[in-house]
């Protein structure tokens, strides 16, 4: 059994867990399959000759020969999976993601190591599942973070997290609701590159005190005998990427991003040095342009405070590295919380009120004016649901937040036709590549955010979702009817496509840390 090993794990940290945890097994093990299905639907997949649909069945014909069958329903984006989901392969029906991904015919190191990922993440999704049988009550900001238990809304590998065993998991994940304990470790000055002005609180004479999470500092500063930890932590509230944490008692209004040699989802969440001097001057620059276009009071930007990283033989490490970064709390008026956009989703839009036509209408309102204008200029925000969040007063949008300014995508030359040169950067971020330009905005707001919200509101309060995309529309018509040189960029909004990362392909590719992406219908095309 796949499984057995986070059973026999919860019998000694969590036995209360165990019958909730094999009781949710069949579910996760349907969502990330559903999930898995639904890439199989869109994807530039190995092993895949066709596809097509009969009277509501999905039908894939295999290069190998065989085919197989499932709900197309399911293999939408956002559909609720049945605990019962199966797939029809040509030896009969599959249940488990690892046996459907076998059927494509992949013998590659790749493969074996998605498999791999595949059962880890069923794994911690009926752990999370089971350690929360009703939902949360959101109070806070914080408390909409913690609020999204099956991870990301459209990833099989929504729950991956390669490199924690279940204790760490209880522990360290924020949809188990913990607090953790920061170590501070004592840099030397000659040992410390950074970015930025690190905060004093943070600092004891010519020594630096950088956080460091508490499984780096057990499974990475271990091997770093040179480097002291201080005697005093920092207690915090794990957010939605788990390794930004938002602090308990100190650092007010500031969160902090640390270092995390653990694989979510696709990516292990080091800091790289690019990231480290690139933050504080992009936030700068990204701010600079959003008060340019007049949109600071819609839009308020996460300023990326300072950055810095412990030298190891000379060279900044990625793996022992911190970022602070403001907090939403700084840009929250009384009685208001920050949601990030996927979280509507996983509360079912209980953070919602009023009528749902009129709630994205808002919403729309407040982030397709600047996002748009900062994209005529030069500047594409990776607004994906994690990064953008939406503040609420009793449920309706007020402005929005958008954090972690390492994936912008910079075009140098729209930039200098708006008065701004672009600052000294390490990173690659920067390029006149239009292209990548409106893959990154649009592959993040609107075949990601928008296309989220539209499936959630119309399921949680029967809206009707061209009803939804129309107001979506009609904002974007707006915008760009007041952006009379940004024509290109307007037929790309409403193109018959729209691009959506690939995130199966991608990690089945011998470069897994490089983006792909698969078109997908754009339901914004009927509202030209």
């Amino acid at each position: 059994m796949p499984y057995s090993s986070t059973i026999d794990e919860l019998r000694h940290v969590r036995p209360d867990l165990v019958e909730p945890f094999m009781a949710a097994l069949p579910g996760a093990r349907a969502t990330v399959l559903g999930r898995l299905w639904g890439a199989c639907a869109r994807e530039p997949l190995p092993g895949i000759a066709d596809r097509d649909h009969d009277a509501g069945t999905l039908v894939v014909r295999l290069t190998g020969g065989g085919r197989l069958a499932g709900s197309a329903s399911v293999a939408e984006r956002f559909a609720p999976i049945p605990a019962d989901f199966t797939v029809q392969g040509p030896a009969g029906p599959i249940a488990e993601p690892t046996r459907l991904l076998a059927v494509l015919g992949a013998d590659t190191e790749t493969a074996s190591r998605l498999a791999a990922e595949l059962d880890n993440s069923v794994a911690n999704l009926a752990l999370a599942r089971a350690a929360n049988p009703v939902p949360q009550e959101v109070r806070d900001s914080a408390d909409a973070e913690q609020a999204v238990v099956d991870g990301h809304p459209q990833h099989p590998c929504c729950r991956t997290r390669t490199g924690l065993s279940v204790a760490e998991v209880l522990a360290y994940a924020p949809e188990h609701h913990s607090v953790v304990e920061l170590g501070l470790v004592a840099v030397p000055a000659d040992r410390w590159q950074a970015t930025g002005d690190w905060p004093q609180e943070l600092c004891d004479g010519d020594t630096v005190l950088m956080p460091v999470h508490p499984w780096q500092r057990d499974h990475v500063l271990a091997h770093h005998p040179d480097l002291a930890v201080a005697d005093r932590t920092i207690a915090a509230r794990p957010l939605l990427s788990m390794r930004t944490v938002s602090p308990l008692d100190a650092l007010p209004g500031c969160h902090i991003k640390t270092a995390l040699d653990v694989q979510v989802t696709n990516y292990r969440r080091t800091i790289s040095p690019a990231e480290v001097a690139d933050g504080a001057p992009l936030s700068e620059l990204v701010t600079a342009a959003v008060d340019k276009a007049g949109h600071g009071e819609s839009l308020r930007i996460l300023r990326e405070i300072a950055g810095g990283a412990i030298r190891v033989n000379g060279t900044p490490s990625a793996s022992l590295a911190a970022m602070i970064r403001e907090s939403s709390e700084r840009h929250l008026g009384s009685g208001e919380i920050a949601v990030p956009l996927t979280a509507v989703h996983a509360t079912r839009s209980r953070t919602v009120s009023g009528d749902p036509v009129t709630w994205l209408a808002e919403f729309a309102g407040l982030v397709l004016p600047p996002a748009l204008t900062l994209l005529s200029m030069g500047v594409a925000l990776e607004a994906h649901g994690q990064n953008t969040l939406v503040a609420l007063r009793d449920g309706r949008p007020v402005r929005v937040l958008y954090r972690d300014l390492d994936g912008v995508r910079i075009h140098p030359d729209r930039l200098a036709l708006h008065g701004f040169s672009l600052p000294p950067l390490a990173g690659t971020r920067a390029g006149n590549d239009e292209t990548a330009l409106h893959t990154k905005l649009f592959g993040g707001l609107l075949s990601g955010v928008f296309s989220e919200l539209v499936a959630v509101l119309s399921r949680t309060h029967g809206a009707d979702p061209e009803e939804l995309w129309a107001a979506v529309a009609a904002v974007g018509r707006r915008v760009y009817a007041d952006l009379p040189d940004a024509a290109g960029d307007r037929e790309v909004f409403f193109a018959d496509t729209l691009p959506l990362k690939a995130t199966i392909a991608m990690r089945l590719a011998e470069e897994s840390g490089v983006a792909q992406w698969a078109p997908v219908p754009n339901p914004l095309a009927r509202h030209r």
